[in-house]
């Protein structure tokens, strides 16, 4: 039990873990300029990178962006945007990358979860708390179980926009502009709705700029406190059966906690009671990403200032398209989705694009392929990744891969499935010799019933009860909490620590 208890305190007292940046800092690979990769030819060249500027993305193809009619509008609106204060700063996103840079030497775990789509109806303060404290439960529990510092990273203030299969959506015989998220039109079918309108970038950034003052309030204001996390998570464990794993885990954590205030610890001080926490969303509006991008005074280089890290999906990551171009210039940490679509040769190509100085921590590759085929995919992408000395950090999208319809027409999501993935996804990362680095999830706080299976029992039936999403199925938080032991459990066969008896 000392050792568990030392672990986790070693842990906790990481400057990525549960201590905020103001309390300690820890010296990082950032300080390099950059590893040293064998010599490749498919890299952005210097000429390349001094040709970048906020709107150079606009002579790409630039895919799932929406056509507005009105272009005194949309100047309007981003002017609007353009002329208010960022969302964010270089100091916190350079936080993030110097934690990002820790995990991809193996020294963190990237947590990264919240809603498939924020939505202007569903906002209140209850709601962003909801899901804040879920992904700080989840990070407790994995941070026991790795006894490593576990990044947290939410997918809000931000999350709005939603690339589509289709441009259009036909009904009766009617075609209307696809939903894109609140940020773009509203989700009513009928052709004011539908309509693309400018506007609502400027109230998505209302709305993120008081997400993120709720969030800041949470985070450095004592509700935080680990004590009360583990209490939470307690709550938890009272659900499940007496003498499940989960019990018998939050018992190991409360030995630890005991044991920490025993030896005189102060649990109650700020390494304890207040948190790092960073957002991030995927970077699919350009219009609105560019009119958050700024140039930092004291470093002079540009930062996207409405997320702390931004990624691409899998449907926007052309080589030659404006969704690369636009984020290879900026400074924050990136993130790209792959699938099994991505090929080795591709996906060294997208690194070479998106951190062609190979900066550890600037760039996340997320996973998301279902579980047979990234038993089959990822081995070769990752051998790629080892044989070019590329610096990424891996994490697994175990959710995206493994959505499928019910017989009444929802779209749902099985939690064994979802399991699936990530337990290969850390198979193949033993086998490999590499970092399972982090897990991203679409998942709330509230009590949803979204997608089924797990401790929740959800069923099909019981889908229609509180089906509330107004995009793709999310984890509820018991469910996501759920799989947060799991992994935790994982975690501690990778780092040595015996398992929870």
């Amino acid at each position: 039990m000392k050792f568990s208890s030392l672990a986790l305190l070693s842990a906790l007292c990481s400057a990525s873990a549960f201590v905020p940046a103001s309390v300690q800092r820890k010296q990082t690979l950032l300080n390099m300029v950059a590893m040293s990769p064998p010599p490749t030819s498919t890299g952005s060249s210097t000429a390349d990178a001094e040709e970048w500027s906020p709107e150079s993305w606009r002579k790409k193809v630039a895919k799932q962006m929406p056509v507005y009619e009105d272009t005194a509008e949309l100047e309007s609106a981003t002017d609007t945007i353009a002329s208010s204060a960022p969302l964010v700063f270089a100091g916190e996103v350079r936080t993030l990358h110097e934690q990002l840079a820790r995990a991809t030497q193996g020294q963190g775990f990237l947590l990264m979860g919240g809603d498939c789509a924020e939505s202007f109806k569903e906002f209140n303060v209850d709601h962003v708390r909801d899901t804040f404290r879920v992904i700080l439960q989840m990070a407790l529990v994995m941070t026991f179980g790795s006894a490593m510092p576990v990044i947290k990273v939410g997918r809000m203030a931000g999350q709005f926009a939603k690339p589509r299969s289709e441009p259009d959506e036909v009904k009766d015989g009617v075609a209307l502009p696809s939903y894109r998220g609140d940020i773009i039109n509203s989700e009513p079918f009928d052709e004011q709705s539908r309509r693309n309108d400018p506007s609502k970038m400027v109230k998505a950034y209302h709305q993120s700029a008081q997400t993120l003052n709720i969030l800041r309030a949470f985070s450095t204001g004592g509700y935080a406190d680990i004590s009360r996390l583990h209490a939470w998570n307690l709550d938890f464990v009272e659900s499940t059966d007496e003498g499940s794993r989960y019990r018998k885990f939050a018992s190991k954590v409360d030995e630890s906690l005991r044991f920490m205030k025993a030896i005189g610890v102060d649990t109650g001080s700020p390494e304890f009671t207040q948190v790092d926490f960073f957002t991030a969303h995927e970077c699919l509006l350009l219009e609105y990403e560019q009119a958050l991008t700024r140039k930092d005074s004291t470093s002079g280089k540009w930062y996207d200032c409405s997320a702390h890290m931004l990624w691409v999906g899998e449907r926007t990551r052309d080589l030659d398209g404006a969704h690369l171009e636009f984020t290879r210039g900026i400074n924050n940490p990136l993130g790209v989705k792959v699938s099994d679509k991505c090929t080795p040769e591709e996906l060294i190509r997208i690194i070479d694009t998106m951190n062609p100085k190979n900066i550890p921590g600037r760039l996340t590759i997320v996973v998301r392929m279902g579980a047979e085929k990234l038993r089959s995919n990822l081995p070769g992408l990752i051998r790629a990744v080892q044989r070019e000395g590329k610096s990424v950090l891996w994490i697994s999208d175990p959710v995206h891969g493994n959505t499928r319809k019910t017989g009444n027409g929802f779209k749902t999501r099985d939690f064994e499935n979802i399991r699936a993935e990530l337990r290969a996804f850390f198979d193949v990362h033993e086998e490999m010799g590499s970092h399972p680095g982090g897990v991203h999830l679409e998942m709330t706080g509230e009590d949803v019933t979204e997608c089924v299976g797990g401790l929740a029992d959800v069923t099909e039936d019981t889908l229609p009860s509180r089906y509330n999403t107004a995009c793709d199925p999310r984890l509820n938080g018991q469910q996501a909490l759920e799989l947060a032991f799991l992994i935790a459990e994982r975690m501690r066969s990778k780092v040595g620590l015996p398992p929870i008896e």
